[in-house]
């Protein structure tokens, strides 16, 4: 995946001003993000631990990060942008009163497992950078540990909501599921007019 070492090395946070800036504009957009699990409470509406499991350690893992000033995080965090900007385009249609197809939210799912998966070959990656002798590497083995773990339980999570929203159909609880993902992503996801 990564063909040049410097990619490990010093940390663009301190390196790069703007990149600096958007990181920490990341780790701050987690808290809103966790604030829409407790809007869900208080509307009494479902809340899946796929949802509450993943803001709670997106959050304790984006503040981690950045105090290391981890040099895989750019990784993740655009990642992270580019599929947030397409989910949170298709909940603004959404309020707006349009009707995205179904497809559209298997398709942000999807972008999400593959997120998974490369956010785990990135720290395979990172792991072997260190593995090799590379000490100039602005990661810790702690972190990689950790954000392979969480990385590989989203896929696990995601997946496992993928296959009972989108595969299984009709045989599951559609209501289960009405704010099942991180975005609420889930096949009963139609907008009905209040």
């Amino acid at each position: 995946i990564l063909q040049e070492n410097h990619q490990f090395g010093c940390s663009f946070i301190e390196q790069d001003c703007v990149s600096g800036f958007w990181t920490w504009m990341f780790v701050l957009s987690k808290l809103p993000e966790l604030g829409d699990t407790i809007f869900i409470v208080l509307r009494k509406q479902p809340l899946i631990f796929l949802h509450w499991y993943h803001h709670i350690t997106v959050l304790l893992y984006s503040w981690f990060s950045y105090s290391e000033y981890t040099a895989s995080a750019r990784w993740y965090v655009v990642m992270n942008y580019c599929v947030h900007s397409i989910m949170y385009t298709y909940y603004a249609l959404k309020a707006m009163r349009y009707r995205p197809p179904k497809a559209i939210s298997m398709v942000i799912t999807t972008l999400q497992l593959a997120q998974m998966v490369i956010g785990c070959l990135i720290n395979i990656s990172a792991y072997q950078y260190l593995e090799s002798g590379n000490v100039d590497c602005n990661i810790t083995r702690m972190n990689i540990h950790f954000s392979f773990a969480m990385y590989l339980s989203y896929f696990v999570l995601f997946a496992r909501f993928f296959h009972k929203a989108y595969v299984a159909g009709k045989k599951t609880d559609k209501k289960h599921f009405a704010n099942s993902a991180p975005g609420h992503i889930g096949y009963n996801d139609k907008l009905k007019a209040n």
